[in-house]
């Protein structure tokens, strides 16, 4: 009996996990294949090499952080006040949007210009976005791109942020930024 194949999904998804817990020298094909409980030829079914199989790591994470969120948010409609308090619950948990794999692509990116220019093209699309929403209620160019770069910072930054908050906890710290940002 024929022994069904590891689905490249599944191989892209370790491969994510490898990624946030330890950068792209994490993503080794053999302990890919243990953490599945596969043998390393069915990697080369799906991929040509170790360098394929990062570049698909980079496509899904773009592919899940950027236009499957906007999407999400545009297709429920709504003003663009509305469309920005939906941000947050667009992102859908997965390993592609945890912040872990975000900042170790950011840290690969340091080291490698074909990914930083990827996350350059990502974090542009993502500001575009922003950008765009802010703008349809602040009428002064400026403050609508203080607003998006302060959106975006809380975002990415205040997982890093470690501060006492005076009694309160960081999730009412962000909801008092985004209250303030809205207005």
């Amino acid at each position: 009996m024929a022994q069904a194949r590891t689905p490249r999904g599944k191989w892209i998804e370790e491969g994510l996990r490898a990624l946030a817990a330890g950068g792209p020298d994490a993503v080794r094909v053999e302990p890919l294949a243990q953490s599945l409980g596969v043998s390393k030829g069915g990697f080369y079914w799906h991929f040509g090499d170790r360098e394929a199989l990062l570049g698909e790591l980079l496509d899904a994470w773009e592919r899940d952080v950027t236009e499957q969120v906007i999407e999400r948010v545009e297709s429920e409609g709504g003003d663009a006040r509305e469309r920005l308090r939906r941000l947050p619950e667009a992102i859908v948990p997965k390993v592609t949007t945890d912040i872990r794999t975000d900042l170790a692509i950011r840290e690969w990116a340091r080291r490698d210009e074909r990914v930083a220019e990827r996350l350059r093209r990502v974090d542009t699309r993502r500001m575009d976005y922003l950008r765009s929403l802010f703008a349809a209620f602040c009428a002064d160019d400026d403050e609508a791109e203080a607003r998006a770069m302060t959106a975006f910072s809380v975002w990415l930054g205040g997982h890093l942020i470690a501060a006492d908050h005076h009694g309160r906890a960081p999730e009412e710290v962000r909801e008092l930024v985004w209250q303030r940002l809205l207005r």
